[in-house]
C-alpha cells in the first residue's frame, strides 16, 4: 500500500488529488496537511512514500519546508505542486531538494507520471525544467537579478508582481505587514529598483508572471 502525503491548505486541491491517484492505485493511504508544522507532524507520526506539497501555504513555504525535511533527515521524496507557472519556481524546488515540481494547471494529465517516477527512485523533471538546468550549468555566473532573492523574497516578488498589496500578500502567507515591508524593501534594494510598478514590469519582461 502506498501512503501518500497532500499538504495543501485548500480543500479542493487535495480531494482533487485523492480522486486523481484513487482511481491510479488500487491501494493507497491518504494523510492531508494545510500547512508546514502539521507536514512536520504527519512526518513524525507516520512513515510516508511520497508528499505532494503545495508552494504557498500559510506561513513557512514548500520551498522551506523541502529544506527543513532535509535538515532532518526525513528521507521522503516531495512533490512541489503548486500554482505558480514551472519557469518561476521549478528550478528553485529542485535545488531545494524536490523530486520534482509540478504546476497544478497540469495536474490532470501529468500527476500520476509524476508520482510513478518519482516512487520508482527517479525524478521529475520536464523538457522544460532540464532546458532551465542546462542553462544554469552553462552559464553559472550570469545570473538574473531575481536569481539572487532568498526563497522568500522571490515568492513575495512574485506576488507584487500579480498586483497583491503589501497587507494582501501578509494576509495570503500568514506573516505580518511588516514583516512583508521588510521582505519588499530587501527585493529593491538587491534588483535595483524601486517601485512596485517596476518590479512588475521586470516580472513580466522576464517571464515571470
Amino acid at each position: 500500500m502506498k501512503k501518500i502525503l497532500i499538504a495543501d491548505d485548500h480543500s479542493a486541491i487535495r480531494n482533487g488529488v485523492k480522486l486523481i491517484l484513487s482511481n491510479e492505485f488500487s491501494e493507497v493511504e491518504f494523510g492531508e496537511a494545510v500547512n508546514a508544522a502539521e507536514v512536520f507532524k504527519e512526518v513524525k507520526g507516520k512513515k510516508w512514500d511520497i508528499i505532494i506539497l503545495d508552494m504557498d501555504m500559510p506561513g513557512r513555504n514548500g520551498l522551506e519546508v523541502i529544506k527543513q525535511l532535509k535538515e532532518d533527515k526525513a528521507n521522503i521524496p516531495v512533490l512541489m505542486f503548486s500554482m505558480h507557472p514551472e519557469g518561476q519556481i521549478a528550478v528553485r524546488a529542485l535545488k531545494a531538494g524536490a523530486a520534482g515540481y509540478l504546476s497544478k494547471d497540469t495536474a490532470d494529465t501529468e500527476l500520476v507520471k509524476a508520482i510513478h517516477l518519482i516512487l520508482s527512485g527517479r525524478k521529475y523533471i520536464t523538457p522544460l525544467l532540464a532546458e532551465q538546468l542546462a542553462e544554469q550549468l552553462e552559464n553559472p555566473q550570469d545570473k538574473a537579478p531575481h536569481e539572487f532573492l532568498s526563497d522568500r523574497e522571490y515568492q513575495t516578488m512574485l506576488l507584487i508582481a500579480k498586483g497583491k498589496t503589501v497587507s494582501q500578500i501578509a494576509e495570503e502567507l500568514s506573516l505580518s505587514v511588516a514583516t512583508i515591508s521588510t521582505y519588499r524593501a530587501r527585493i529593491l534594494e538587491k534588483t535595483g529598483m524601486k517601485t512596485s510598478a517596476e518590479l512588475t514590469s521586470y516580472a513580466i519582461r522576464n517571464n515571470l508572471v
